[in-house]
């Protein structure tokens, strides 16, 4: 897959069949789409291209909303879309000057003018352009009038799939991560830097890899205690993860902690990049009567996540 940032380096892409969107999270219902736009590239003879943004619109419209929380990085979004057999990802900066293209000028210019598409791939609900002005019906029109193909993606095979982005977060929100992990079509991810902690989970038997410089927009599920595998420099583990503010430690600790315990291993990850990825929650977050409680209890639960982690 080759990665522009330029809309005028498409003009040597061969018969660009085209579709757009954020494509947040890169989830079945993206894949179906994808599947059509790259079947249908193939039969045209041409190249798969998926139009996007970045940042994310909302970044640029509401600047001071600090709710947008993202399924991807830009890094994961790219390797998931590579993956899906995606010819060509063209990625421009979202603007407010390009929210307030008309649909018409967006197609004649950017579509037509720019890219030279051959053919569109779009949902039967898509909204582009202006105040949202443009739709399937003008984007048909001005395919007869410039001369590129529409391909509707009818609504009953959109409805069907019952996936969005929008319950992949309200899912990993409630700690549904085997729900969010079945609309994804794979194990959600977080990734960051291995940091220093107060050092409590050591001395109860249980160290723990504590995990730091998390993208700022990227969605972290809801507290609890979760069954995960972990990707660092020397392969795959599994261990179990807690996310949440330690009431029990009552620690002081300025941010809510996402720290992991890896099983059957014991050195220094500190500076490492790491990976976890979440396969079931054991349960919420708790606050024990004392550290004796907190102990018995994680004993419960590394018994629980490895019985999970069996079958992985």
């Amino acid at each position: 897959m080759i990665v522009h940032t330029d809309i005028a380096s498409l003009r040597s892409v061969q018969r660009p069949v085209l579709t757009t969107g954020t494509f947040d999270g890169v989830h079945k219902g993206h894949l179906a789409i994808l599947e059509r736009l790259i079947d249908r590239s193939r039969k045209e003879h041409g190249e798969s291209v998926l139009f996007t943004f970045h940042p994310h619109p909302r970044m640029v419209l509401f600047p001071t909303d600090n709710d947008l929380k993202l399924l991807n990085t830009q890094q994961e979004k790219i390797a998931l879309l590579e993956a899906a057999g995606l010819d060509h990802l063209l990625v421009i900066p979202f603007s407010r000057q390009f929210s307030r293209m008309h649909a018409l000028d967006y197609v004649r210019d950017v579509l037509v003018g720019g890219i030279g598409i051959h053919a569109v791939v779009i949902g039967y609900d898509h909204r582009f352009g202006r105040n949202r002005e443009g739709d399937l019906h003008l984007l048909k029109r001005t395919g007869d009038a410039f001369g590129f193909l529409v391909e509707e993606i009818p609504a009953q095979e959109v409805d069907h799939l019952k996936v969005s982005s929008t319950k992949v977060r309200q899912a990993l929100l409630d700690g549904q991560v085997a729900h969010a992990n079945e609309l994804l079509g794979y194990p959600y991810p977080v990734s960051g830097i291995v940091v220093k902690g107060d050092g409590i989970g050591r001395t109860l038997g249980y160290p723990t890899a504590n995990i730091g410089a998390i993208d700022r927009y990227k969605l972290v599920p809801g507290d609890g205690v979760y069954a995960v595998t972990i990707e660092l420099n020397d392969g795959m583990h599994g261990g179990m993860l807690y996310i949440g503010d330690r009431p029990t430690l009552k620690s002081g600790l300025p941010r809510r902690a996402v720290e992991v315990n890896i099983f059957d291993l014991d050195r220094d990850l500190y500076g490492e990049m790491i990976t976890v990825r979440f396969v079931e929650k054991v349960r919420g977050d708790m606050r024990f009567a004392d550290l004796d409680a907190l102990k018995e209890q994680l004993h419960l639960d590394r018994a629980t996540v490895r019985e999970r982690l069996a079958d992985i």
